[in-house]
C-alpha cells in the first residue's frame, strides 16, 4: 500500500479537523446538537454535506440526550455512526454513555473540552471527558489537528474490532480553534483502511432481537466482564490501528508517547494540547542539565499501565500535570500513574501530583520548567496535590 494525501496540507482548527476525519470515515447516520466550542465541528459537517463529500444523513436533535440515543439506534441497526459534543452536552449525554457501551455499540464521538458548570465557562478543562471514565468507552486524547484527524478515522477501526464506543478528545480552544497545517489523506487510503462496517449481529426486522432489555443479575454480570475482556482486546486494537496508520501515511501512533526518556532521571507526564508545551520545557532543562524526559498519554481507557511503568522504571522524580481536579481526591492522571506503579509492586512515594490549567488558564513552558525544579527541590510528595509553583 502507498502513501497517498492531497497535494498541499490545509489550515484547519481542530473542530474542522475533526470533520474531515470524520467525512473519511464515512459515517451513514450523523445526529448532531451544538454545543460551544464543538459548534464548528457540526458546521463543517453541513459544509461537507452540501459539498457533496459528506454521504452519511445529518439528524438534526432536540439535545445532547437524543443525540446519543439516536447513535446508539443507528449504530444497533448495523450503521457507521458520528457525533460530537462538549461539557455540559457531554455531561447531558451520561446516562446514553452507559447504554451505548453496555449495548456494545461502536459509536465514535468527538468531545472538545471545556470546563463544566458552575460556574458557566467556554475554556479548557479535562474534567468533562474524564469524568465519563468509568461508562465503558475507550478514551483517545489529541494533542494537535493533525492528530484528531487522523485518531477519528483509527477510532473507527478500534471500535468497531472490540465493539466498544470511542470517545476521541482535543482541548477547548488551544487545539479546537487553533489553526494548523493539516494532511487530509485521500479517501481511497482511507477506504482501503477502513472497510465498510458489517456487524454481525444487529437489528433487523426480518430477524427480531433486542437490545438493551432486563437483564438477571447473572446475566447483567456476564455482560459487564465481556466488556472488559473488550477493553482489554482495544490495547492490541490500537495498537495495530496506530501502526497501520503509520504505514500508510507516515504518522504512526501509539497509546503512550515518550519524549527523550531513553536517559531521563525525572519525568513530565502530561495529555493533550499541554504535551506540545512541555516538549518545550524538556528542552530548557536539559539544556541546563537536568536529564528530563516527557510522557505523552494518549490512550486513556483502557489505561496503558504496563507501558507506563515500563518508561518509567528508571526515573527518580515524576511529575504528573493535570489540567482536571476530581474534587475530594485530585488530579486524575495522576492517580491513574501512581496505581500503574503500585501494580508493578512499588511502594516508594516518586509520583508528584500538580494541577496546571484548570478552567482553560495558559500554561506556559516557564510554568513547566517551575514544576520540574520545584518537583526536584522537595523530599518526597506532599498528600495533596500541589497548585501554586514558585518559578
Amino acid at each position: 500500500m502507498t502513501t497517498t494525501t492531497r497535494p498541499h496540507p490545509l489550515l484547519l482548527t481542530g473542530d474542522h479537523a475533526i470533520a474531515h476525519g470524520a467525512c473519511l470515515a464515512r459515517p451513514q447516520v450523523i445526529p448532531v446538537y451544538p454545543i460551544t466550542p464543538q459548534t464548528p465541528v457540526l458546521e463543517k459537517l453541513v459544509e461537507l454535506r452540501e459539498r457533496g463529500e459528506l454521504a452519511g444523513d445529518l439528524i438534526t436533535v432536540e439535545s445532547e440526550h437524543s443525540a446519543m440515543a439516536a447513535c446508539i439506534a443507528a449504530s444497533l441497526a448495523g450503521a457507521r455512526v458520528f457525533t460530537a459534543t462538549a461539557s455540559q452536552g457531554l455531561a447531558l449525554m451520561h446516562e446514553m454513555l452507559h447504554y451505548a457501551a453496555g449495548g456494545r455499540a461502536p459509536v465514535v464521538m468527538a468531545n472538545v473540552n471545556r470546563t463544566l458548570a458552575a460556574p458557566w465557562g467556554f475554556s479548557a478543562d479535562q474534567t468533562d471527558s474524564l469524568s465519563q471514565r468509568d461508562t465503558g468507552w475507550i478514551q483517545l486524547y489529541c494533542e494537535s489537528a493533525q492528530e484528531a484527524l487522523d485518531t477519528v478515522v483509527q477510532a473507527y477501526r478500534v471500535a468497531e474490532a472490540v465493539l466498544l464506543p470511542v470517545m476521541v478528545v482535543i482541548e477547548a480552544l488551544y487545539v479546537s480553534h487553533t489553526l494548523e497545517h493539516v494532511a487530509i489523506p485521500d479517501p481511497a487510503l482511507v477506504a482501503e483502511y477502513l472497510p465498510p462496517y458489517e456487524p454481525l449481529v444487529r437489528l433487523d426486522p426480518s430477524t427480531p432481537r433486542s437490545f438493551g432489555g432486563a437483564a438477571t443479575p447473572a446475566q447483567w454480570r456476564a455482560n459487564r466482564l465481556a466488556m472488559q475482556a473488550a477493553m482489554d482486546l482495544a490495547h492490541d486494537a490500537a495498537a495495530e490501528a496506530g501502526w497501520l496508520w503509520g504505514e500508510l501515511t507516515g504518522r504512526p501512533y501509539a497509546a503512550v508517547d515518550p519524549y527523550r526518556m531513553d536517559d531521563a532521571e525525572v519525568a513530565l507526564i502530561a495529555a493533550g494540547g499541554m504535551a506540545g508545551t512541555a516538549r518545550e520545557a524538556v528542552d530548557r532543562l536539559r539544556a541546563d542539565g537536568v536529564a528530563a524526559g516527557l510522557v505523552r498519554i494518549r490512550l486513556f481507557r483502557p489505561f496503558p499501565e504496563r507501558r507506563i511503568a515500563d518508561l518509567l522504571a528508571g526515573v527518580d522524580k515524576v511529575a504528573v500535570v493535570d489540567r482536571n481536579y476530581s474534587i475530594g481526591s485530585g488530579g486524575i492522571f495522576c492517580g491513574e500513574v501512581r496505581a500503574a506503579l503500585h501494580a508493578r509492586g512499588e511502594t516508594d512515594p516518586r509520583v508528584y501530583s500538580y494541577i496546571a490549567g484548570l478552567g482553560g488558564v495558559n500554561v506556559s513552558v516557564a510554568d513547566l520548567v517551575g514544576i520540574a525544579r520545584d518537583m526536584l527541590r522537595r523530599p518526597a510528595p506532599p498528600a495533596a496535590p500541589i497548585l501554586e509553583v514558585a518559578r
